[in-house]
C-alpha cells in the first residue's frame, strides 16, 4: 500500500513539474545589444511546436555578417540564418528553442562584423525592446 501511495505522490510531483515548466515558456523574447560604441535591439519570436525561430533585428551598424544566439560561454546553439538579413526566419531544432525558451537570461545575441566578431551583443530577456 505505501509504495502505491509514494508512486502517486511522485506522480503528482512530476505533472505538476510539468505544468511548471510550461507556465515558464517564453516564446517572445528580445535583447539589447551593445558594443563597439554601437546600440541596438533584436526581438525574437519562438515557435518550438513549428522548430521555427523569427527575429527582427533594428541596428545602424555596418559591415553586418552573422547573428547567432550564444551560452554563457560562448559556444553557439542557434545561427541566425547563413548571412545576416535584419528580418527573416529560420528552422531551429525543437530541444534548442524550448532551452532558450526556459531560460532566455542564459543566452545571449552575438552580432557578426567584418572587424570585431560577436562584439555586439546582449542578453536575451522575456518580452519585447524598442529603441
Amino acid at each position: 500500500m505505501r509504495a502505491k501511495w509514494l508512486a502517486a505522490v511522485g506522480a503528482a510531483l512530476t505533472l505538476g513539474t510539468g505544468v511548471a515548466a510550461a507556465d515558464t515558456m517564453h516564446p517572445r523574447l528580445a535583447a539589447r545589444l551593445a558594443g563597439m560604441g554601437e546600440h541596438g535591439v533584436v526581438n525574437l519570436q519562438s515557435n518550438a511546436a513549428a522548430s521555427r525561430l523569427c527575429w527582427t533585428f533594428e541596428l545602424h551598424t555596418k559591415g553586418i555578417t552573422a547573428a547567432s544566439i550564444r551560452d554563457a560561454h560562448g559556444m553557439t546553439l542557434v545561427h541566425l540564418g547563413k548571412a545576416y538579413r535584419a528580418k527573416a526566419c529560420t528552422r531551429v531544432v525543437k530541444t534548442a528553442l524550448l532551452r532558450i525558451e526556459t531560460r532566455p537570461s542564459a543566452y545571449w545575441v552575438w552580432v557578426d562584423t567584418k572587424g570585431h566578431p560577436g562584439e555586439l551583443r546582449g542578453k536575451l530577456f522575456a518580452g519585447m525592446a524598442h529603441m
